[in-house]
């Protein structure tokens, strides 16, 4: 069978020129934007650096989807147009983790170490005065400032080149996205220092909240929007979009949560337990603080948000939610998550192209390692 005849292969071609094509054009993006701040100043041009640094070699998970969203209302496969709005949810994207590892106080991004310690260990190794982290963390709050200044950039030329209605409407999506991030990254941080609820149902649904919109809103759901609200598409297929991609997304963000605790180390690029020692109220905690005993929930309540966190701790927090249930839970969870997923985009009014390229993006986010 020839991939016009399959539309899995047909789509996974298409996928792969897209992907080619937004490589080419994020890397001429930054070359222009580090020749433009370098005028300024060559001690400036690391921000940029640093930004193109992060932002290479990612899965470009929102951008594909954002692809997908423009074909599947009709959008020509690799139009300029699309090409710059993915463009943008990437340099959006590496905005959010630059300032939520400064939040978080994370040591390591993909493997490496995140940019606030990239800059600490350049006033170091400088031997510059006053302190190095002050140092780190400013100009990473910086550099994550002007990644969103470059995603703006790029989603002003995206909405330039589509007709004023389209534009108009994917504004709007883009101009939620970015509230919703910054309001669910302050209920994230907001959580881990007020008192927990006792009523474990209000616990879970606030880390649902926080994992809505800090992650899967803008990660799957407003990904598509906005390829298909530039696209053209009309409120009837947003809300068809938004069947599908909404409970994928909370699905992809839950997988994370899991891998946060039960991952490789070596595959995620992030140490094992950063959620537990950074506090983190996940729904994978509500659902263990559910299951618990007192006593076990009191010894979870103790270990979570601790700097002196353990191995030992750690392993004896991933028995916890194995044996109260939480990690079977969570999977199922998942599951059901995934199914109506799957279900909405069956039926998702488009081509079989676009929906076997959707298709695969949603298996990759939820069957994944990393």
């Amino acid at each position: 069978m020839t991939s016009t005849d399959d539309p899995a292969a047909t789509a996974a071609a298409q996928d792969a020129q897209f992907s080619a094509r937004l490589d080419t054009a994020i890397r001429e993006f930054f070359a222009a934007e580090r020749e433009r701040v370098t005028a300024i100043s060559p001690d400036a041009t690391r921000l940029v650096a640093a930004i193109a640094d992060l932002t290479d070699g990612g899965k470009r998970l929102r951008a594909r989807l954002c692809h997908w969203g423009w074909c599947a209302a009709g959008g020509e496969a690799g139009s300029d147009v699309v090409v710059a709005a993915a463009a943008s949810l990437e340099l959006f994207q590496t905005a959010a983790l630059i300032h939520d590892d400064v939040l978080d106080r994370s040591d390591t991004r993909r493997g490496r170490p995140s940019v606030h310690r990239v800059f600490e260990a350049v006033h170091r190794e400088a031997g510059w005065a006053a302190d190095p982290e002050h140092f780190g963390v400013g100009a990473a709050v910086l550099t994550g400032d002007m990644s969103l200044s470059f995603a703006e950039q790029l989603f002003a030329e995206a909405a330039a080149g589509v007709a004023p209605a389209a534009g108009a409407a994917a504004r709007h999506i883009f101009s939620s996205m970015r509230t919703e991030v910054m309001a669910g990254q302050y209920l994230d941080i907001h959580a881990e220092v007020a008192p927990p609820s006792h009523d474990a149902a209000v616990q879970l649904e606030r880390a649902m909240t926080v994992l809505r919109y800090k992650s899967a809103k803008y990660s799957v759901e407003h990904a598509v929007a906005i390829g298909a609200a530039l696209a053209g598409a009309d409120d009837e297929f947003l809300a068809a979009c938004a069947a599908f991609t909404l409970p994928l997304g909370e699905a992809f963000q839950l997988r994370d949560d899991v891998l946060g605790v039960f991952g490789d180390p070596e595959t995620t690029g992030k140490p094992a337990g950063d959620d537990i020692r950074e506090g983190k109220r996940t729904a994978l905690i509500a659902l263990c603080s559910a299951g618990c005993s007192p006593a076990q929930r009191q010894w979870l309540e103790s270990v979570l948000g601790s700097e002196r966190l353990t191995e030992e701790d750690v392993a004896r927090v991933r028995d916890l939610m194995r044996s109260s249930g939480a990690h079977e839970r969570s999977e199922q969870l998942i599951a059901d998550l995934v199914a109506s997923s799957d279900a909405a985009l069956a039926v998702l009014p488009t081509g079989e192209v676009p929906r076997a390229g959707l298709r695969a993006l949603a298996d990759a986010a939820v069957r994944r390692t990393r």
